[in-house]
């Protein structure tokens, strides 16, 4: 079974993870506080940019193909090399929406 190092930049974070395993499992074996909450690829909390490397993730239904390109869900994602992940990052779809939802709260409080 082929082991890969990941590091979460910004963190010092680093694990290693097999191809048969998720990235979410690891973090939770190892004692890194991972954000999840569905762990079946919907809710996206487990976001994170991949900055280098790559995963497999058939089942991570909440990216179109472009941004799973791009972005792992960790609870779906397998890597397939070593990574670089960036947690907490959501794709510019997902943070437009929040940027929205904001901009409408700071507009009501003016």
């Amino acid at each position: 079974m082929t082991e890969y190092t990941i590091e979460f930049v910004g963190t010092g974070e680093t694990i290693t993870c097999s191809e048969k395993e998720t990235i979410l499992s690891r973090c939770l074996e190892e004692g890194i506080a991972q954000e999840y909450s569905c762990r079946v690829g919907m809710c996206l909390a487990c976001s994170a940019e991949i900055l280098e490397g790559e995963v497999t993730q058939p089942a991570a239904r909440a990216f179109t193909d472009e941004e799973a390109e791009h972005y792992a869900l960790t609870c779906m994602a397998r890597p397939q090399s070593d990574l670089k992940l960036e947690r907490g990052v959501y794709p510019p779809s997902i943070e437009g929406n929040l940027e929205a939802e904001g901009g409408e709260t700071a507009a009501a409080d003016d």
